[in-house]
């Protein structure tokens, strides 16, 4: 598969030789995967049918299974997907990742045995993961929040995951708004940008996921949005949905502790030190934290407490004239 896409607010080029990845990768991006256009790009992730390992003799051991020389490091069966990465941050500013395939024993049986748990963890490990910390080099943050464009503003929705957030963000979608993600976004102070997956609700038609839900499209996505307000959803035991405001405090937390939370950023945040440490660039950490008070701050906050189905209208609460639609929430 050779395909490119804007992931995370980077150009993301893949070519992917091995023919067992096409539907892996096709799954990963849907309809946002575009053949290469020969731009440069940001990010470029090269998957090599061989199954020999990166030799990486003369080269200082940084942790195990990873080593380092100069700005450029090797992974082995990074986040437990398999795949060993060799990683050079070029001078020109671009992240070049080639991939090779090699699991232990214990990933290839976990990979024909759990084709879901496989298919999430290639997705991160060569589609979503490299964009994400090319997008840390640049000053953005991971986020487990999504923002969407509705009639009532760009409400940018926080909260944990199981919180019905997918659900009321395909309602709004449906409803003919613009949605950038449906869990995870690279952000700054000012706009956040998507990363491109499938939504996992309810009642889709897709792969089979956890907790009953199956995949979907994410309707009208567009690359990146720029939030005026937090929205913050929980879940609520009384007969309709409520409306609040909060505080920035409080908002920036549950934006903070909702990412760290995520099952999507697990493997992420020692991959990301190990790169940076690596390759010698980007931050260690990304400073959420920082970001998430920064937004706060300049944004106004709301809980919404959802109360059940059907799924409240997003639009109508934000404006003071809620009406219902007939999703689970």
């Amino acid at each position: 598969m050779d395909g490119e896409l804007i992931q995370a607010g980077e150009r993301l080029v893949v070519h992917a030789q091995p023919r067992w990845l096409d539907e892996v990768l096709a799954e990963a991006a849907g309809d946002a995967w575009r053949a290469p256009s020969g731009r440069p790009a940001d990010v470029e992730v090269l998957v090599e049918p061989h199954s020999a390992g990166f030799d990486v003799r003369g080269w200082e051991p940084l942790t195990r299974g990873a080593y380092r020389r100069g700005n450029r490091c090797v992974v082995q069966n990074a986040c437990g997907a398999g795949f060993d990465l060799h990683v050079d941050a070029l001078h020109s500013g671009a992240l070049q990742v080639v991939a090779r395939w090699r699991p232990p024993r214990r990933e290839r049986l976990a990979a024909l045995l759990l084709r879901a748990r496989f298919h999430l963890l290639a997705r991160a490990v060569l589609v979503q993961y490299p964009a994400l910390w090319q997008a840390g080099r640049r000053g953005r943050v991971p986020l487990h929040a999504a923002a969407v464009a509705i009639d009532g503003g760009v409400p940018l929705l926080a909260g944990p995951g199981g919180v019905g957030r997918s659900t009321v963000l395909l309602a709004a979608a449906q409803a003919g708004g613009r949605a950038c993600s449906d869990n995870l976004v690279a952000g700054d102070v000012e706009r956040v940008h998507g990363l491109v997956e499938p939504m996992r609700v309810e009642g889709g038609a897709g792969r089979r996921m956890a907790h009953g839900r199956r995949e979907r499209p994410l309707p009208g996505r567009v690359d990146e949005l720029a939030p005026d307000r937090i929205v913050v959803l929980r879940r609520g035991g009384g007969p309709r949905p409520t409306v609040a405001g909060l505080d920035p405090g409080r908002a920036a937390a549950v934006l903070t502790g909702g990412t760290y939370m995520a099952g999507e950023l697990r493997r992420y945040w020692a991959l990301a030190a190990t790169l940076a440490m690596g390759t010698g660039m980007g931050p260690v950490h990304p400073p959420v934290a920082d970001v998430a008070r920064a937004l706060a701050a300049r944004l106004p906050a709301t809980e919404i407490t959802l109360a059940g189905r059907p799924t409240p209208d997003l639009a109508g609460l934000l404006t003071g004239r809620p009406t219902a639609t007939g999703a689970r929430s």
